[in-house]
């Protein structure tokens, strides 16, 4: 029987947001989901290792695949490029695979146009104070940085209207349960799977007593 196709999901959201958390949990707790493994030009934070969160690449690298045509789509942000590999992504999905890619509005643009069955999930948050709040409490960033992170988020939050779902993160458990519904909402829609179900009833139609 034909397998049901993967699916890649794009989620993005201003810094702050609590993206990254929400997406840990879906991993841990959601069959069948990974995370897309982008290329950086950034340095690995003390706890990344290198072909696990990212692929750490220097500059020069980097600028090479991209010649090479090798990324679904890349995008400079906070003066790192970040790119996800197109054969890769699109190789895994059609083994029956789900996605998720953590990527900003940019990239998540440049997916679409190229890969049109992917599905756009917005997170934001529940007002500006408490984005602030976040970020100041992650005890990551100086003053500068997160004053450049708000002002870089009302930009990122200008494009919510371009993803397929929106979800408000207020309540942790409640934002994961509705992305969760998302998932698996897609993954049985007829449309999506026309090749899986036309094979299965076809197998039930076959059939006699």
């Amino acid at each position: 029987m034909t397998h049901k196709s993967g699916t890649l999901f794009i989620i993005a959201a201003p810094s702050g947001a609590g993206k990254t958390s929400l997406i840990k949990s879906l991993v841990s707790e959601v069959d069948n989901l990974d995370v897309s493994i982008s290329y950086t030009t950034r340095k690995p934070r003390q706890d990344e290792k290198h072909g696990e969160a990212y692929f750490f690449v220097e500059e020069s690298e980097f600028n090479d695949l991209v010649n090479k045509n090798h990324f679904i789509e890349y995008a400079k942000v906070f003066n790192n490029y970040y790119g996800t590999p197109k054969d890769w992504v699109e190789e895994e999905t059609r083994t029956g695979r789900n996605f998720i890619l953590e990527i900003d509005w940019q990239g998540a643009q440049q997916v679409k146009s190229q890969l049109r069955n992917s599905v756009g999930i917005f997170i934001l948050p529940p007002d500006h104070h408490t984005l602030r709040e976040r970020l100041v409490g992650r005890q990551n960033d100086d003053k500068e940085t997160i004053d450049r992170r708000m002002s870089a988020a009302q930009q990122e939050i200008s494009h919510y209207k371009e993803f397929d779902f929106i979800v408000i993160n207020d309540d942790f458990e409640q934002a994961l349960a509705e992305i969760k519904a998302i998932i698996t909402a897609t993954n049985l829609g007829s449309c999506r799977q026309s090749g899986f179900y036309d094979d299965f009833v076809g197998q039930i139609m076959a059939q006699k007593d």
